[in-house]
């Protein structure tokens, strides 16, 4: 099928529109690349200029007019909300003359969650249509003058593409739980140590003492539940000294369009909510984004956030949970170190090659650090849950 070689740059995605969009984005499963989920980021006022995130999307056509192939892309004026740290980059950059910012970044907003970022409808020659998409990225770095083009989470098959054409291969870590057909929980409890099996029960007993946990999709999702949501979000991000990326809309907005691909966790006691956890559903995978309490309940965010989502992925019949960036105490609940990816194109080459650099020397020590905490500190036995 032939491509159009031109791209189109749009400043917010609906200017693409739905139709075409989905084309491209639908048949991966992934939600945070659902326009939906792009749309109501910019629809809300969290990912747009005034919050440092200015759309770039770009947009491919065949030659009968339609959208053959997408990219999300924002022109960056900081690195916040993105979860692959290159502050260290920025800060040698400008300590040495340059100025890191802006630069261009292809991702979801806010959401350290491997997918698809080359986005190519079926049917369509997808080396084609990526050579166009990085093209058309590396053509806007040079336009606004940007520091470079930067890929986030990008799934493995563009990650060693991106490399092939040239850009920097970073690697980081995150702990994802694999799901090997069990039957239950207890089923999944039955594949850990002794050791891990009892403390995981006595941690969820505790929990549950003295609250009633909901787990909330579709139409069971009321303004109520975001009401008590937010509120726990808000404080999380006091506590943590954080400034919270999302406002009140985005949550209304969420369960007014993606109410179906959303599975809202919440803990009540005594009649009054006191903490949540928010997942997206994908087609076989259940990712883990938010988390907020008003009362310090031991082990109860453990219980929402870990356990309530490997029950309910093991009874939706899907392959993982992803439960977001960092936290080595997700290995002891069965949540084991998996490789995440970005690519990085550095315009100047005093910049690009300390980059590169880094990467390779980075690499080697994240696959080591993996491997050695998959070894030491798995909670199954016999090496079982590791693929």
């Amino acid at each position: 099928m032939t491509l159009k070689p031109a791209l189109t740059v749009s400043r917010r995605i609906a200017e693409i529109g739905r139709e075409g969009w989905e084309a491209c984005a639908a048949p991966t499963g992934n939600p945070f690349m659902s326009f939906d989920f792009l749309d109501i980021v910019e629809e809300s006022g969290c990912a747009v200029e005034r919050t440092g995130w200015g759309p770039q999307h770009l947009s491919v056509e065949d030659a009968d007019g339609r959208v053959a192939a997408v990219m999300p892309l924002y022109l960056k004026s900081h690195s916040q909300g993105e979860y692959i740290f290159d502050h260290a980059w920025a800060d040698a950059y400008e300590r040495a003359g340059g100025q890191y910012y802006p630069k261009l970044l292809s991702a979801a907003p806010f959401t350290p969650a491997t997918g698809p970022r080359l986005l190519v409808r079926p049917g369509v020659d997808p080396v084609e249509a990526r050579k166009i998409l990085l093209g058309g990225g590396l053509a806007l770095t040079e336009r606004y003058e940007a520091s470079g083009l930067h890929i986030n989470f990008p799934t493995e098959d563009e990650w060693t593409w991106l490399g092939d054409q040239g850009l920097s291969m970073r690697e980081g870590q995150q702990y994802h739980w694999n799901n090997a057909g069990y039957a239950d929980f207890e089923a999944f409890l039955t594949a850990l140590s002794s050791g891990r099996r009892k403390t995981i029960r006595r941690e969820r007993r505790d929990a549950l003492a003295e609250v009633e946990v909901f787990a909330l999709t579709g139409a069971d999702i009321t303004e109520d539940h975001w009401d008590a949501f937010f509120a726990f979000y808000m404080d999380t991000g006091s506590r943590k000294w954080g400034r919270p990326y999302l406002n009140r809309l985005f949550f209304s907005l969420l369960g007014e369009r993606m109410a179906d691909r959303v599975l809202l966790v919440m803990a009540r006691r005594r009649g009054r909510w006191v903490a949540g956890a928010l997942n997206l559903i994908g087609a076989d995978c259940l990712y883990g984004r938010n988390w907020g309490c008003l009362e310090e309940i031991p082990f109860l965010h453990f219980e929402l956030c870990y356990y309530q989502a490997i029950d309910w992925a093991i009874q939706n019949g899907l392959a993982r949970v992803e439960a977001g960036a960092q936290g080595q105490h997700k290995i002891a609940r069965g949540y084991l170190p998996a490789p995440v990816r970005s690519a990085h194109f550095i315009a100047d080459p005093r910049l690009r090659g300390p980059v590169e650099d880094f990467c390779r020397r980075e690499r080697e020590a994240v696959e080591g650090e993996m491997e050695w905490l998959s070894e030491e500190f798995s909670p199954f036995k016999d090496g079982e849950g590791a693929s």
